[in-house]
C-alpha cells in the first residue's frame, strides 16, 4: 500500500514537471490531511487559540505550489519532508508573531513545543499497554506528564524519531530523509527509544 502510494506522488512529480498543472495540484492536496495531522501534534495551546489550523495548511499549500518549480528543478529532498519543513517554518513564524509578541520581553525565544497535551495522550497509547499495571495505576493526566518528562530524557534527535513515527505517521524512509541519515539507523534508534520510554514509564 505504501510502495503505492509512493510510486503515485513520483507518478505526479514528474507529470508536474513538465507543466501539468492537474498533476501538481493533485500532488499537494494529496498531503493535506497528513500536514494537517502534523499541525495538530506540533501547535502548542497559545498558538492553537489565536489560529486556525486549516489556515495553517492552506497557507502551506500555497507556498508549496508557488515554490514548486523550484523544488521540481533541484529535489533537495523527498517531496513530504519538504512539506512538513514548509509547514514547520510557517508554525514557528506564527508562533513569533501570535504568542512571543505577547511576551513582555521580545528577545525571549521560544521553541515550539515538541508535542501538546493531546499528543502526548496519543503517544502514550502507543506506547502503554493498556492492560498493564501502569495503566490502571496512573490517572490519565500524571501518564501524559510522566510521557512528556520521559521524552524530556532522550536525546533530541531520538524524540523526534518517536514522535515522527508514531504521531506525525512518517515512514522510516521519511525520517531518514529529514533526519539525513540511514534508514537502518533510524530503525535502530527508533527501538531503543521506544524501548527506553517504556521502561521509564514503566518505572
Amino acid at each position: 500500500m505504501n510502495e503505492k502510494k509512493e510510486f503515485d506522488t513520483d507518478q505526479l512529480l514528474q507529470s508536474a514537471a513538465t507543466g501539468d498543472g492537474k498533476a501538481a495540484d493533485e500532488l499537494l492536496n494529496r498531503h493535506r490531511r497528513r500536514l494537517r495531522q502534523l499541525v495538530a501534534v506540533r501547535m502548542n495551546n497559545d498558538l492553537a487559540n489565536r489560529v486556525d489550523p486549516s489556515d495553517v495548511v492552506q497557507d502551506v499549500l500555497t507556498t508549496a505550489h508557488q515554490r514548486l518549480d523550484d523544488f521540481l528543478r533541484e529535489k533537495p529532498i523527498a517531496f513530504y519532508p519538504w512539506l512538513r519543513q514548509i509547514t514547520l517554518n510557517r508554525m514557528i513564524d506564527l508562533h513569533r508573531h501570535h504568542v512571543l509578541a505577547t511576551k513582555r520581553s521580545i528577545h525571549r525565544e521560544e521553541q515550539l513545543a515538541v508535542i501538546n497535551d493531546n499528543s502526548a495522550d496519543q503517544l502514550a497509547r502507543h506506547l502503554v499497554d493498556h492492560r498493564s499495571s501502569p495503566s490502571r495505576q496512573l490517572a490519565r493526566a500524571e501518564l501524559k506528564q510522566r510521557v512528556m518528562e520521559a521524552l524530556d530524557q532522550l536525546s533530541s534527535e531520538d524524540r523526534e524519531i518517536v514522535v515522527m513515527r508514531h504521531l506525525e505517521g512518517l515512514s522510516v524512509r521519511e525520517i531518514a530523509d529529514v533526519m539525513s541519515m540511514p534508514e537502518g539507523t533510524v530503525m535502530t534508534r527508533h527501538f531503543q527509544a521506544v524501548r527506553k520510554l517504556r521502561r521509564m514509564l514503566d518505572e
